[in-house]
């Protein structure tokens, strides 16, 4: 899958919130000023045509859906992340959080018990 704009996310979110829903639906959502619907209908069909959004007949329109949940996009661009920026090494990427002091080691030392028990349940 090819990677997102910030105005796709942006389109995105709001089918993973709100539900599937026409174009005109989707340029409601947005604040004052509010985009054009030709804009928000070119960011769909982009996002249609990367895989990440599909959609059915209704009428003379589409409803548009989400194809790919939230959790799924962020387990992909985590791995994208640590690819580019870690050399491929998640132990680099929990050596940065812990050296930074964001995860503080009593916390990884739960995480460490929780998966050598979840293994031993295996």
């Amino acid at each position: 899958m090819e990677k997102l704009t910030a105005k796709e996310e942006e389109v995105l979110g709001f089918f993973w919130k709100h539900g599937a829903m026409p174009v005109r639906d989707i340029v409601e959502l947005y604040d004052a000023p509010k985009p054009h619907f030709n804009t928000v209908s070119t960011i769909v069909r982009s996002l249609e045509e990367k895989g990440y959004v599909g959609h059915t007949p209704k009428g003379k329109s589409f409803i548009y859906h989400a194809i790919v949940g939230e959790e799924d996009l962020g387990k992909k661009s985590l791995s994208s992340i640590v690819g580019q920026y870690f050399k491929n090494s998640y132990l680099r990427v929990v050596s940065s959080f812990v050296e930074d002091g964001n995860i503080p080691i009593e916390e990884l030392r739960k995480l460490l018990d929780e998966v050598e028990h979840k293994n031993d349940r295996s």
